[in-house]
């Protein structure tokens, strides 16, 4: 007998979606390019032209950029920011979930407290916005130090929601074990729980990190007015009352993009697992 063959439909609905999705992420960064290497006399209204390739590909707006924004000065700023938090937020936010999520089954009290700082998702940084910028400049803390208090407050809830939601994973029977052994909570943490929630911490690290150094209102709000810009503040020298440097806008925001971007792909098979696995829960 022969066998017949099975053809798969296709799901037309879908597959436009996705070319849509596809179109709409990619024409953003292609237009990015372009722009970033066309010279401010290549710039026309008209869409062909925004759409055609430089005449020449040149690094000038590049090398431009980097002598506005103080690139190297900006990008340790934004580095030293970026990676104190993820590593405190870490090392923090995993200890407090795990109290929490181990808790609140059994105590009412540790319920409230997790729901009482899931809630602050919703709140609003405008409403917390001048308090906060009082509150820093009287604690003397209107600087990196400030930024990164400020940044592992805003970021808890939602890496207390992943984190707890990962902990439901982990069944109790380890923990029991461990302490049939005579290992303390502490030591049961860092050397049972803490490796096998290494998903969450990729997930928890780049959602973090993406977040931090993409964020412009917290150090403009503290850190404004000082030498101590972040590369998303430093770029803000691009825009005036008179219009916007394209160009150099560009040539600036790709070269930011480059380190998180980096970082991404390496964790990105961590994420993913994460998010599966706790975000659900």
């Amino acid at each position: 007998m022969k066998k017949e063959k099975v053809h798969e439909r296709i799901n037309w609905p879908v597959t436009i979606l996705l070319i849509i999705g596809t179109i709409t992420i990619f024409f953003p960064l292609y237009m990015a390019i372009i722009i970033a290497f066309k010279k401010p006399t290549e710039m026309t209204n008209d869409i062909a032209g925004a759409l055609s390739f430089p005449s020449s590909w040149s690094l000038e707006n590049f090398a431009e950029a980097m002598r506005v924004t103080d690139f190297w000065h900006s990008l340790g700023n934004s580095i030293l920011i970026t990676v104190i938090t993820v590593v405190l937020a870490v090392l923090i936010h995993g200890i407090a979930a795990y109290a929490i999520g181990r808790s609140m089954a059994n105590s009412k009290g540790y319920r409230f407290v997790y729901y009482y700082i899931v809630s602050g998702m919703f709140v609003p940084f405008a409403i917390l916005m001048m308090p906060l910028v009082k509150q820093t400049a009287q604690m003397g803390i209107a600087n990196r130090v400030g930024v990164i208090i400020l940044y592992l407050v805003f970021f808890m809830p939602i890496n207390l929601l992943l984190y707890t939601g990962y902990l439901k994973n982990i069944p109790m029977a380890l923990e029991e074990a461990a302490n049939v052994d005579g290992a303390a909570t502490w030591y049961t943490y860092w050397h049972v729980i803490f490796p096998m929630m290494k998903p969450m911490h990729a997930t928890v690290a780049v959602l973090t990190a993406l977040s931090v150094w993409n964020d412009v209102m917290t150090p403009l709000v503290i850190m404004g007015g000082t030498e101590m810009n972040t590369l998303p503040l430093a770029q803000l020298n691009f825009q005036t009352q008179f219009g916007t440097n394209y160009n150099l806008a560009f040539a600036s925001y790709l070269l930011a993009l480059l380190p998180i971007l980096i970082f991404y792909i390496i964790c990105q098979k961590q994420i993913i697992s994460g998010v599966a696995a706790g975000a659900v829960k």
